[in-house]
């Protein structure tokens, strides 16, 4: 399978006509597999609330657009807040187990790579910073 800007282009499409401003790309073959890769595509509006992911670290890689990571302590308190942003060689982040992080997209068209340790874990809502 080529991995290609007319895949990414497809994928953003799907993301803008979504009520949630994003799509995910699945390049793994189901839920169970021990390393979760996707492409997701945001939109700038898209609601990615803080979160964290008790089991398992987090790769982003920014494939292209810009958008922001910001991490948390335990006690809501912003510790890390990074750009990401390809053209200025800003171009990923890896988020340890357990860390509270949340993503705003800053432009249309943004779409990222990430990876994760399987099988997927749906978020509970101790997982869900309030």
């Amino acid at each position: 399978m080529l991995l290609d800007i007319k895949l990414l282009d497809e994928i953003t499409q799907k993301a803008k006509e979504s009520p949630r401003l994003r799509m995910n790309y699945n390049l793994h073959e189901t839920l169970d597999s021990k390393a979760q890769r996707l492409f997701n595509a945001l939109e700038p509006g898209t609601v990615l609330p803080a979160h964290r992911h008790v089991k398992t670290a987090e790769t982003y890689i920014i494939l292209r657009g810009k958008l922001v990571v910001t991490l948390f302590n335990d006690e809501k308190k912003v510790i890390e807040r990074d750009e990401l942003d390809p053209l200025y060689g800003r171009f990923g982040v890896q988020i340890p187990k357990n860390t509270w992080h949340s993503v705003e997209c800053l432009e249309s068209g943004t779409v990222i790579f990430e990876v994760k340790d399987g099988p997927y874990t749906p978020l509970t809502p101790e997982d869900l910073m309030e």
